[in-house]
């Protein structure tokens, strides 16, 4: 029970009052932030949050802090301790748990990750070149990407982006091999994370949705022709193209133990007499 109360009062305690005020300012911050990578609306309305929170705060605690007085029980009140029952332990073997490896015994080499991200790159190189086909010129993919390392070629004309520049086409190879790399060596850290019956669907399906969905809301800063020419549709369609071809060379590839399954000597590097 709680209300105001006199300051002398043996059986209540002066605390502080409770104040929405600092998480109403953290969540305009998160929101300043946010809008960075999003749109300048929601870093407007983050800082107007804030702007209120600092002011509905800065009363809180000028020119006094703000307190209340919190009846306590009397002594012959008290609750009756709470009786504790024995337990036991159970402990969890690495990668047991319930069919997921959240501790992996065994993993994907890096080599199949580069392999398979090269792999899942020329799957989705070849859906983004039937997409230039279908629109008039395989270059016009091959720009768009280019664009992200080119700024001035995202400020180019569509007529433009539909020619050839060996500039934009080296600048584009380098990007997608290099991120195609990097998803590959991804896979093979996460896919033996997860449960091993669905890693055929996390691998094709999810992790392609996830990073897509990650790079809607930051497009426009890190490639805006991209974000002004898109197809959604098609950039879906190879975000799978890649996930599909990529997740099944990973999750085909064969596994080598990890150091899970190493005795401690063997972890600590202790050299023995075998006879």
């Amino acid at each position: 029970m709680s209300g105001p109360h006199d300051s002398h009062d043996p059986n209540s305690v002066e605390l502080p009052m409770p104040t929405p005020w600092p998480m109403i300012a953290a969540f305009g911050v998160t929101l300043v932030f946010a809008g960075l990578v999003t749109s300048l609306i929601v870093s407007f309305i983050g800082f107007l949050c804030g702007v209120v929170a600092g002011i509905g705060w800065f009363f809180d605690v000028f020119p006094h802090p703000r307190h209340e007085y919190v009846l306590m029980k009397p002594p012959g009140e008290q609750p009756a301790p709470i009786r504790v029952a024995g337990r036991t332990l159970a402990y969890l073997e690495p990668g047991q748990e319930a069919g997921h490896r959240l501790v992996p015994l065994h993993a994907h080499t890096y080599s199949s990750g580069m392999v398979g991200g090269l792999a899942g790159g020329v799957a989705m190189a070849i859906v983004a070149l039937i997409y230039g086909l279908l629109h008039g010129s395989i270059w016009y993919p091959i720009n768009l990407l280019a664009a992200a390392g080119l700024p001035s070629l995202g400020e180019s004309t569509k007529e433009v982006l539909m020619q050839f520049h060996l500039l934009a086409f080296l600048v584009a190879l380098v990007i997608h091999v290099s991120c195609s790399v990097l998803i590959g060596l991804l896979y093979v850290v996460l896919l033996p994370m997860l449960p091993s019956k669905l890693e055929w669907l996390w691998g094709g399906i999810a992790m392609p949705v996830i990073w897509t969905a990650m790079l809607s809301t930051s497009i426009r800063v890190v490639d805006p022709a991209l974000a002004q020419y898109i197809s959604w549709p098609w950039f879906i369609a190879s975000q799978l193209a890649f996930g599909l071809v990529g997740g099944f060379i990973v999750y085909k590839s064969s596994k080598i133990d990890t150091m899970k399954t190493w005795s401690i000597a063997d972890k600590m590097g202790v050299e023995g007499i075998k006879k």
